[in-house]
C-alpha cells in the first residue's frame, strides 16, 4: 500500500513539473509573437488612398503616441507588479499602434512620399513703441476738447 502511495506521490510531482515546463513555453512563444501579430490588429487599407499630405502628420502622431505608450510601459515595470500591469494595460494599444505604423509606412514608401521641409516663419514684427490710448487712459486735453 505504500509503495502505491509513493507512486501516487511521484506522478503526482512529475505532473506539476511537467505543467509548468509546459506553461512556461507557451508564456516564451508569447514574448515574440507581437512582432508578427502586430499587422493583424490593424486595418491593412487604412491607410491606402492618403496621399503624402495626410501620411506625413498621421506617421509622426503614431511615433509620438508609439513613444509614449513605450514610456508608461517602463514606467509601469518599476513597481512590484509592474510588468503585469505594463502587459495588461499597454500591450494591446502598442501592438495595435505597431501594426498601424507598419502600414502606414509601407503606403509611404509605396507613394514614394518625402519629409516636408519645415516652411519659414516670417519674423514677428515687434510692437509698437507708442500704445495705443483706451478710454480710461485719455488725457486731459482730449477730455477737455470734447
Amino acid at each position: 500500500m505504500s509503495n502505491s502511495l509513493s507512486h501516487r506521490r511521484l506522478f503526482s510531482q512529475s505532473l506539476a513539473a511537467l505543467t509548468l515546463v509546459a506553461l512556461a513555453a507557451c508564456l516564451s512563444g508569447c514574448a515574440s509573437m507581437s512582432d508578427t501579430i502586430s499587422p493583424a490588429f490593424a486595418d491593412p487599407a487604412k491607410y491606402d488612398l492618403y496621399d503624402c499630405k495626410q501620411l506625413e502628420p498621421e506617421r509622426k502622431g503614431l511615433a509620438a503616441r508609439t513613444a509614449e505608450l513605450q514610456g508608461l510601459m517602463r514606467k509601469a515595470e518599476t513597481g512590484v507588479a509592474g510588468p503585469v500591469v505594463a502587459e495588461m494595460a499597454y500591450r494591446n494599444d502598442y501592438i495595435a499602434l505597431r501594426g498601424q505604423s507598419k502600414l502606414a509606412d509601407e503606403a509611404w514608401e509605396k507613394n514614394r512620399c518625402q519629409e516636408s521641409k519645415p516652411e519659414a516663419r516670417p519674423a514677428p514684427v515687434p510692437p509698437s513703441i507708442a500704445p495705443a490710448p483706451t478710454a480710461k487712459g485719455r488725457s486731459k486735453s482730449s477730455r477737455a476738447a470734447n
